[in-house]
């Protein structure tokens, strides 16, 4: 064996211990940045938690750092092994910026739940209408933003939809006004019939006291007088508030004497003379 051969075989030996020293240092940046970035993933949690951030948005920004997080050590590693990360960075947004114009879709999804977290136009809990939908929120994904309907159906709204579209939220504000119209006919009494929607009011301790209830005649219709009554109740006791009033008003009314009109039109019949 010449000493040529014995020295290219010394190179290769070495050049295998060292490649292998590398190869070895990577798998451990590997494993100890994994180990890192869950610990920082755990810790971010911990943080968001007590500056009482909605759950949503703890679950997004943890799992967001922690994505970061991954790719910085697989950056790490790969330098390690003496490979250019530059050109690793450029495929990464070569390949990022096709992506991204074959899923527009998704993205704008995306940066809609980023928006929705952020400005929080809504929460976990309320219940919002929009996107030609209602319901209450159960979960704030990434992508998608879960109701559930009164009637127990999950509905997935794109969150995109739902940022682009009007949003009106039911439970942000802790009190609502009820807006109840009663049409009595044009043969009651009209004082009557407000002092006993008054009556029925005062009666009902889930009303607010402030603001006072508004109870007035809104119109003459075709066929009745149509008395608006708007009280004041907490968000949570609407519904309830509102089946009981529209229950005992109408028993008032019968007792009282109160008349609901049915829908009526009078016709006339003109009849005409014919020329001989």
């Amino acid at each position: 064996m010449g000493i040529e051969t014995l020295k290219v075989l010394k190179d290769v030996q070495v050049n295998i211990a060292e490649y292998s020293m590398n190869i070895l240092g990577s798998i451990l940046i590997i494993i100890a940045g994994m180990f890192v970035s869950k610990k920082i993933k755990r810790i971010t949690q911990r943080f968001l938690k007590k500056s009482n951030v909605d759950k949503s948005l703890i679950s997004f920004v943890s799992q967001l750092v922690y994505v970061l997080c991954i790719v910085f050590v697989s950056v790490s590693a790969l330098n390690n092994l003496g490979m250019s990360t530059t050109s690793f960075v450029a495929v990464i947004g070569a390949s990022g910026f096709a992506v991204a114009l074959a899923f527009q879709g998704t993205l704008s999804n995306f940066a809609s739940g980023i928006l929705i977290l952020i400005f929080k136009p809504f929460r976990t809990g309320d219940y919002i209408q929009g996107a030609s939908t209602e319901g209450s929120v159960e979960e704030i994904q990434m992508f998608n933003t879960i109701l559930k309907t009164p009637d127990n159906k999950t509905i997935i709204v794109p969150n995109a939809k739902l940022t682009s579209d009007n949003i009106i939220n039911f439970t942000l504000q802790d009190r609502r006004r009820i807006d109840f119209i009663f049409g009595i006919s044009y043969d009651s009494d009209i004082r009557t019939a407000k002092n006993i929607i008054q009556k029925v009011f005062n009666e009902e301790d889930k009303i607010l006291k402030e603001p006072q209830p508004i109870i007035g005649v809104q119109a003459l219709a075709d066929s009745s007088i149509n008395i608006a009554a708007r009280p004041w109740v907490k968000t949570s006791d609407y519904w309830d508030v509102y089946y009981i009033l529209m229950e005992k008003i109408k028993y008032e009314f019968d007792k009282n004497g109160i008349e609901i009109p049915y829908p009526q039109s009078v016709v006339y019949h003109k009849q005409l003379k014919v020329e001989k």
